[in-house]
């Protein structure tokens, strides 16, 4: 049992969103720091100012995960690899596994072409690589099963995640035009959308989630659940179903009884698509009959002011829907903790977000 942890979600304001997570917690008077992810690269920065401020200045971070490649979770991770000793780096690279998978890329012969192919693909998880053999901080592989610290590994599996390299739209052979030619039209797809959506006006319990799922580079995020202070804690980065179908498949092996989750960050910034009515029934709980005047569990969502496209209004209603109080960054940075833990004057009361009265149609 920790005698006290603190969760920081920083408010990673861009005009896009971004995940950095600093945790600190005690058990049995040893300290452990525990860093999820750095946002973008001057996020990094704010969040290693967070880290010395709040945190006592600690000259070592015991634990650092990347979550997946995404710049907007690796890339600040520079300036905490930089700054401090780091006990230990815990992220997946896919050109790890080339020599396992080169049959199956027809273009490619040389396991050591595939590997430098992948590595340029996956360009921000090879920059913390590189900084890591530098200061001879180990790597090792958050699959589903490992252990970080207090946090067991709930999503990828090794087989899913071998996989989703395979059918990923940064490893095709000819990667260099096809990538160019899809984001174009995942660009093009994504302008209509925008210019496309509506809100739906509807009473307690409606939602609706759309059926594509999110991208495989999303899906690859390592998922974390942890119990500290006899609080559930799931950290779920930017996973999609697949990922949250594993964590409910897995959670009997970790003791997780489900639904029942005190602590839950929403996937990839309130995205719709990494969500659905059956896989947060079975994770947080059912809809209730009508909203509580407060949760029975807390929510959060990283996402920034100025990113029109999340949090989805569909997403936070379903938490709410589900009994949760809802709190997202949106320009501040949030704090959440368990047990008595070192005061913070600046810091306020945290107040639950408001039930949005409608959500995008489908």
């Amino acid at each position: 049992m920790a005698d006290f942890f603190e969760i920081d979600f920083l408010g990673v304001e861009t005009k896009k969103s971004g995940d950095a997570i600093a945790i600190r917690y005690e058990t049995e008077g040893k300290t452990t720091i525990h860093v999820v992810d750095g946002g973008y690269t001057t996020s990094g920065e704010r969040l290693r100012d967070l880290i010395n401020k709040y945190y006592s200045n600690p000259p070592f971070i015991d634990r650092v995960i990347a979550t997946h490649n995404d710049g907007d979770h690796a890339r600040g991770l520079i300036a905490i690899l930089e700054h401090f000793d780091v006990g230990e780096l815990w992220m997946l690279c896919p050109w790890h596994y080339a020599d396992e998978l080169i049959d199956q890329f027809t273009t490619y012969s040389s396991v050591k072409h595939l590997r430098d192919r992948l590595r340029n693909a996956y360009a921000n998880l090879a920059a913390l690589e590189d900084i890591a053999i530098k200061k001879g901080i180990p790597i090792y592989e958050p699959f589903q099963g490992a252990r970080i610290g207090a946090f067991h590994v709930m999503a990828p599996t090794r087989k899913r995640y071998l996989e989703l390299i395979l059918t990923s739209n940064k490893t095709p052979a000819s990667v260099a035009v096809e990538e160019t030619a899809i984001d174009s039209i995942l660009n093009a797809f994504v302008e209509k959308a925008k210019s496309a959506v509506s809100l739906l006006q509807a009473a307690w319990g409606g939602e609706a989630f759309p059926a594509e799922d999110t991208s495989n580079e999303n899906e690859m995020s390592v998922v974390q659940y942890a119990v500290l202070n006899g609080k559930k804690i799931l950290l779920t980065a930017d996973t999609g179903r697949g990922g949250l179908q594993e964590v409910i498949d897995y959670a009997p092996y970790v003791g997780l009884e489900l639904p029942g989750i005190d602590k839950f960050q929403v996937p990839h910034h309130g995205g719709r698509r990494n969500v659905n009515a059956d896989l947060l029934n079975a994770i947080v709980g059912p809809i209730l009959p009508k909203q509580q005047q407060k949760g029975h569990f807390h929510a959060y969502i990283s996402s920034a002011k100025e990113d029109e496209d999340h949090p989805r209004k569909v997403v936070q209603r379903a938490l709410i829907h589900r009994g949760a109080d809802l709190h997202m960054t949106e320009g501040r940075n949030i704090c959440t903790w368990g047990g008595t833990r070192p005061t913070r004057p600046d810091y306020t009361p945290l107040v639950p977000s408001a039930y949005p009265d409608s959500y995008e149609k489908v």
